[in-house]
């Protein structure tokens, strides 16, 4: 038997093991959400915005509470949703292979059971780091498995309020613009969900033929033979080094501010069960000394990213080493560094993302209410790496148990409650378990369980009256009959 006819067998293997699994979980649960309608309209209970892997986590975690009447809106085409296949340029994941993922703590929804039956349990024994792109490959079946209801290229242009506490979403799906209601947003949108991607002023206000950020779609086969520069010390500057060094760049300059580059991940060091469930329940102060120190370490890049730079006899790693001017000559930038100067003729901007809801028009009713953690804590000098106070936790949201918005003070604003930020700027309030995927899971049943206790308890007078009016017996009376004491 061909290995195509070998792998076919075992995915559909795979499947028909997954729905009979899932009807013993009675996966998805009974709808139990009264139907709403606004002037005969229909009212979604929640839409989620992302089908990446946040988003297609949330949406199964929703199906598995019961909560069918939803549906999830990206932007993207059919099975581009997310970085893996756009401007994600590793060669392979940094999580290892075992970890669980967005299974929804199903044994045969995980990586390794769709990858075992897909390549064997021989293949998984000798599998180092999962392929991005594989890794793509699971997510559109994990979605495809579980009839995830995402819509593709609907872009959600504003968030707005409606009658009722309900929400108003005014969306182009195809190009063409619809108004839709639901009574909860989900916000699923990865590292830049409540901002963009960063990029210092020296480098922004060059002409964009000359610079791009380490996210955006860049034509590495026009670098052929040009020199490029690399800002950065992390995993994307060193995938975004190497991807231009394997397209033929001449040569390839990496600017790292530091003085060495980060060797310790932080983040894995404290990674446990207990930061998963616990962290949520800490004193401010301990949320903020946790991630400031982890934060201040820097997240080192992976050793493979790293060696994929180094290779190469044309790279050039420069520390201590930051822009300071950058001026043109024709088509030449000519850079001053703090080590001096240096020609290039390309620039990757390696420098992450930031908050910035001017960057987000979705949300810009709602931009002046919603609080952040720099409007209620400020951190003590003792508290604080470096005796400063890390702009990137001050501009963190400031959400509540279920990952929803909250009012700044003196500002009354309801509807905050009924929307949802479950993306990479939670973790300060949450803990990492809305943006990579060692928790993915753990977060979407901590946000779905917070949406289905409000549901309830919003209706809670619908759900009294379905207990007063239900009249189906279990006995008939015929079961036994009175006798006399004596």
């Amino acid at each position: 038997m061909n290995n195509v006819t070998d792998t076919m067998n075992g995915i559909e293997t795979l499947n028909r093991r997954v729905r009979e699994e899932l009807k013993w979980l009675e996966f998805p649960a009974r709808s139990w959400v009264p139907e709403r309608k606004y002037q005969s309209r229909k009212v979604h209970d929640v839409i989620v915005i992302g089908g990446g892997m946040a988003g297609l986590t949330a949406s199964g975690t929703l199906k598995r509470y019961g909560v069918l009447n939803h549906v999830v809106y990206d932007m993207a085409s059919k099975d581009k949703e997310g970085p893996w296949v756009t401007y994600a340029r590793m060669d392979t994941l940094r999580s290892p292979k075992t970890l669980t993922g967005p299974c929804l703590g199903i044994p045969v929804l995980t990586f390794r059971a769709w990858y075992e039956h897909r390549f064997g349990v021989q293949a998984w024994e000798t599998l180092g780091l999962i392929p991005r792109t594989m890794w793509m490959e699971y997510l559109v079946w994990f979605r495809n498995i579980l009839e995830l209801p995402v819509e593709n290229e609907v872009f959600v242009q504003k968030i707005d309020t409606a009658d009722h506490g309900l929400l108003r979403l005014n969306i182009l799906r195809n190009g063409k613009p619809e108004e839709v209601l639901t009574r909860k947003v989900v916000l699923a949108t990865g590292r830049d969900g409540l901002g963009g991607a960063y990029m210092p002023d020296v480098i922004r206000t060059l002409p964009e033929q000359f610079r791009a950020h380490s996210a955006d779609m860049i034509d590495f086969a026009a670098l052929k033979g040009k020199r490029v520069v690399v800002i950065g010390a992390g995993a994307s500057a060193m995938d975004n080094a190497a991807t231009a060094l394997e397209q033929g760049a001449a040569r390839v300059d990496v600017l790292i501010r530091r003085g060495d580059i980060p060797r310790i991940n932080k983040f894995t060091g404290i990674g446990s069960q207990g930061v998963v469930q616990g962290f949520v329940n800490l004193p401010d102060e301990w949320k903020w000394r946790f991630l400031d120190a982890t934060l201040s370490a820097q997240t080192p890049p992976p050793r493979p990213s790293v060696l994929r730079v180094s290779q190469h006899p044309n790279a050039f790693f420069h520390l201590n080493c930051q822009i300071e001017e950058i001026a043109m000559d024709g088509d030449v930038l000519e850079l001053i560094t703090s080590r001096g100067a240096l020609t290039t003729d390309f620039i990757i901007a390696a420098t992450g993302f930031n908050v910035d809801l001017a960057k987000r028009p979705e949300l810009q009713v709602f931009s002046d209410r919603i609080r952040f953690w720099k409007d209620r804590f400020v951190p003590d000098p003792d508290n604080r790496c470096n005796g400063i106070i890390n702009s990137e936790l001050a501009n963190s949201p400031d959400l509540g148990p279920a990952f929803e918005f909250q009012p700044k003070a003196e500002v009354i604003c309801p509807d905050l409650r009924n929307i949802h930020c479950f993306c990479f700027p939670a973790t300060l309030s949450h803990g990492k378990v809305s943006g990579d995927i060692p928790a993915i899971s753990d977060g979407a049943d901590r946000l779905v369980k917070g949406i289905v206790s409000h549901f309830f308890t919003e209706d809670c007078d619908i759900h009294f009256r379905n207990l007063e009016q239900f009249e189906t017996p279990e006995l008939v009376g015929d079961e036994w009959q009175d006798t006399p004491l004596s």
